[in-house]
């Protein structure tokens, strides 16, 4: 049996994923993503545990791009749909919408994803998944008409705060969930500013694993705020490479 090309899951927004608007917290849109298309992989045969035991491989995450059009609030139901798009040569790009109890999209997301050997740590070329992708379907609807960019800053970094990566915030592959970031990201913001602005698009490039007991140095350019675009890295203090980059449109 072949699965529908677009997969369904949903959730009821509780108090662990709002914050102190008892608005949805950026990170937790995020993790509902990854948990769906974490999802819908397993069902396609090719989720975690498959690609470990068949091939030592793991999936990861290396661009996303979200736009927001409302922000849902507690205790509302919304329902993630995902699909993804045929694989290109190491990239694999997969596409998302969150819509409310009304069918209104209330965002939409592209992503793109590449195979990493957990031994090697190496990238490896999609057409290792050629058999497992041989029969499926696919939607070619975008859920964004724009591509992933690589990001860069707009002028001058300041510093703004430094994090020490922890257990907490690790998941099953033993390195940082790919929401945490989210939530180092609008740490950069202090409280009076979340009360004032909202997030209308966040782009994020997910550049270099990053481990418990490593530290990150955060930074913000806020140059091109009077356009209402933030930019934000973070900074392995180890070894000074960048372990991600995004850029936020506020309103």
């Amino acid at each position: 049996m072949v699965p529908e090309p677009v997969y369904k899951n949903d959730y009821v927004i509780g108090y662990s994923d709002v914050d102190f608007n008892k608005k949805l917290r950026m990170s937790t849109l995020f993790s509902y993503f990854q948990d769906t298309s974490s999802r819908n992989v397993d069902k396609l045969g090719i989720g975690v545990d498959a690609l470990i035991e068949n091939y030592s491989i793991i999936w990861v995450l290396t661009k996303m791009l979200v736009n927001i059009n409302r922000i849902p609030s507690l205790n509302e139901k919304i329902t993630i749909e995902t699909w993804p798009h045929p694989p290109k040569k190491i990239e694999f790009q997969r596409d998302f919408l969150a819509r409310d109890e009304k069918g209104n999209i209330v965002a939409a997301a592209i992503s793109s994803w590449v195979l990493l050997d957990v031994n090697t740590r190496e990238i490896k070329k999609s057409d290792i998944l050629s058999t497992d992708y041989s029969h499926r379907t696919y939607v070619k609807e975008r859920a964004i008409d724009n591509r992933l960019r690589k990001l860069k800053p707009f002028s001058q970094l300041e510093t703004v705060y430094r994090k020490v990566i922890g257990y907490s915030d690790t998941d099953f592959n033993g390195h940082i969930n790919n929401a945490k970031y989210i939530d180092y990201i609008m740490d950069c913001f202090p409280i009076e500013e979340h009360k004032r602005h909202t997030v209308k698009s966040i782009e994020v490039n997910y550049i270099k694993e990053v481990f418990p007991g490593d530290a990150l140095l955060l930074y913000k350019d806020t140059s091109m705020v009077s356009s209402n675009m933030v930019y934000i890295e973070g900074i392995n203090e180890s070894d000074q490479k960048p372990a991600f980059r995004a850029q936020l449109i506020i309103e």
